[in-house]
């Protein structure tokens, strides 16, 4: 059997594991719920019933904002409440981001958000990769893009005042934003993961200019 060849399709799946129950702990913008189950076990057999705390999200969408002409990228700021005890600042440098809404398409979600946050609209946009930020204790699965934009006469301050959203637009160059990525200040896995995915791809995006 070649080397890895039975990780292309997994050993268990979703019937493999047995619910016995479900209890909503806390519903807000935000749910947690308390989940009970068993689970069949590599060696044979079943687990105990385990019982785990989820946190209930919707799926969300990122998008890197990538001028190819100026190789000089869009960042954006703002404060996170998950990083209120965050050594250096709550504030945080992040791609543009948003919630799936129920009925839209992530690609769909890309564009709104962009100009809701940034100002700025996509020319092209790519997928790059859908994963789970936390699967250990929570749903969300994230789906990342990159768009190609015109990021001349960027700037300033974003976001949709009925949500509360105080966004600060950066245009950096790839230079300046791989010496931050560095340096630890671009620290979350949005920009981890496309900054990873652009430092592979940027020469033949620039290429096809």
């Amino acid at each position: 059997m070649a080397e890895g060849s039975s990780l292309d399709t997994p050993r268990f799946d979703a019937g493999d594991i047995e619910r016995t129950s479900t209890e909503s702990l806390y519903q807000g913008f935000f749910n947690l719920e308390q989940r009970h189950l068993r689970h069949r076990l590599f060696e044979g057999g079943w687990s105990d019933v385990i019982t785990r705390e989820v946190h209930v999200r919707y799926d969300a969408v990122g998008v890197l904002l990538y001028d190819v002409e100026r190789d000089s990228v869009v960042l954006v700021e703002q404060m996170r409440v998950g990083a209120l005890d965050d050594p250096l600042s709550p504030w945080k440098l992040e791609p543009v981001a948003g919630l799936i809404k129920p009925g839209e398409q992530p690609a769909d979600v890309a564009y709104r958000e962009s100009i809701e946050e940034a100002g700025c609209e996509i020319q092209e946009l790519f997928e790059l990769h859908t994963y789970y930020p936390s699967p250990g204790a929570c749903n969300e699965r994230v789906t990342l893009f990159c768009g190609l934009v015109d990021s001349r006469n960027l700037g300033g301050v974003h976001g949709l005042e009925e949500e509360n959203e105080d966004i600060l637009v950066h245009v950096l160059s790839f230079a300046r934003a791989w010496e931050l990525l560095g340096a630890g200040r671009l620290d979350n896995a949005m920009c981890l993961i496309a900054f990873y995915w652009l430092a592979r791809e940027r020469a033949s995006l620039r290429a096809r200019r």
